[in-house]
């Protein structure tokens, strides 16, 4: 079975890679889903915007051509590089893939979680003060 590798699972509160074995013809955005990887995907998939946006650093080769409609669409996203897809659009094939999250689908993924987001700015907030404090102490 092949695997896909998330480099940013979580993006900037990643303690590393996140591995998965998947099965051939999964999307990107499927198997991001099932591991629990941040992948925003406002439109649910449907290939109607671009906050599904990756970059395939390893694999992309493998992957089938960009269609047109996914190449409409990625006109839209930012930071578009020549191994970007749409992870609704890329299916898994029989090699191994290693994706990196864009900050769109990151902060596209935490815009479709406000609760997560919540609990992470109250986290943030929170080492702020304990270092404020720490500071002030010594």
């Amino acid at each position: 079975m092949p695997k896909v590798r998330f480099l940013n699972p979580h993006g900037v509160k990643s303690t590393g890679p996140l591995e998965v074995e998947v099965k051939r013809g999964e999307s990107i955005l499927d198997v991001a889903e099932h591991c629990g990887a941040r992948v925003g995907h406002a439109c649910g998939g449907n290939l109607a915007c671009s906050t599904c946006h990756v970059w395939v650093e390893q694999g992309v080769e493998s992957l089938a051509a960009v269609h047109d409609k996914e190449d409409d669409i990625m006109d839209k996203a930012f930071d578009v590089r020549p191994e970007s897809r749409l992870a609704c659009q890329a299916k898994v094939g029989d090699v191994d893939l290693v994706i990196e999250i864009t900050q769109e689908s990151l902060q596209a993924w935490l815009d479709e979680n406000p609760d997560e987001r919540k609990r992470e700015a109250a986290e943030a907030q929170a080492r702020r003060a304990a270092a404020a404090a720490a500071a002030a102490n010594g």
